[in-house]
């Protein structure tokens, strides 16, 4: 690991996009290379608007603070430059694109990561497909049905966890990739992120969830507790087993005790 973080956002304030409501209130966080942090909060508290944030989201506006990713101001980057940069976010309700397949979807997905005026083999990307869905332990048939269509919850977040493995991104965020997944599904996908972690110990992934239960298969080195647009606590692993048994209530009191 690393000691320059591979991301630091410093001050971060969004809301969205056509509203006035702030949601981010001066965020602070620094992750470094091949560290894996987790990002735990009641509803409403801002996580979700972090991840699309991140991400370059339409929707969201950061109208305060930087974001420093590799070097770069991610802020200043459109979405499709920040994939391209190495951010890759998970979605929590990824959407069904009927009449595309995955294979296709994919096949498009690592050509725009490719550098300008290099084509992607065909054969190539087969093999490297297959290879990835085996890691993965997915049917190949899988590639051939279209992206998230008729998916249950757990295919649809296996296929999230898919993209992860064929893109292969410097920063993996992961919007509550638990949501609504039975406690099978929860145990395929985490250790497909495992697996992955293994294989490129330099990939450094954030996890937004609500539930201690993910970090029982995905072992952070940092939670962060976070309330109402910013981050009120962090600490190790510790820290998500007190949340499991205390709450959010005592951060929520002191937020709204400081704010009153």
């Amino acid at each position: 690991m690393s000691d320059a973080p591979i991301l630091k956002i410093e001050g971060l304030e969004a809301k969205v996009a056509e509203g006035d409501l702030a949601i981010l209130n001066g965020l602070d966080l620094a992750i470094g290379k091949g560290e894996i942090h987790a990002i735990m909060g009641p509803n409403g508290s801002g996580k979700s608007t972090l991840a699309k944030v991140l991400a370059g989201h339409p929707g969201y506006e950061a109208t305060s603070g930087s974001v420093n990713f590799r070097g770069e101001d991610l802020l200043e980057l459109e979405a499709d430059e920040r994939s391209q940069a190495g951010v890759f976010l998970a979605f929590q309700y990824p959407i069904e694109i009927p009449g595309v397949s995955i294979a296709n979807f994919l096949r498009t997905a690592v050509q725009a990561h490719m550098a300008e005026g290099e084509e992607l083999d065909i054969f190539d990307f087969s093999d490297m497909l297959t290879d990835r869905m085996e890691m993965l332990e997915m049917d190949v048939a899988f590639a051939e049905r279209h992206v998230n269509d008729g998916f249950s919850g757990g295919e649809k977040k296996r296929n999230e966890i898919l993209q992860m493995a064929m893109l292969k991104p410097k920063l993996a965020v992961m919007d509550e990739t638990d949501s609504g997944l039975d406690i099978d599904a929860l145990k395929i996908v985490a250790s497909g992120v495992n697996k992955l972690a293994e294989e490129d110990p330099e990939m450094s992934v954030l996890l937004i969830t609500h539930y201690q239960r993910l970090l029982d298969y995905i072992k952070p080195d940092f939670v962060h507790v976070m309330v109402d647009g910013r981050i009120v606590k962090s600490g190790g692993p510790e820290v998500a087993l007190e949340l499991e048994a205390g709450g959010y209530s005592e951060y929520e009191a002191a937020e709204a005790s400081a704010a009153s």
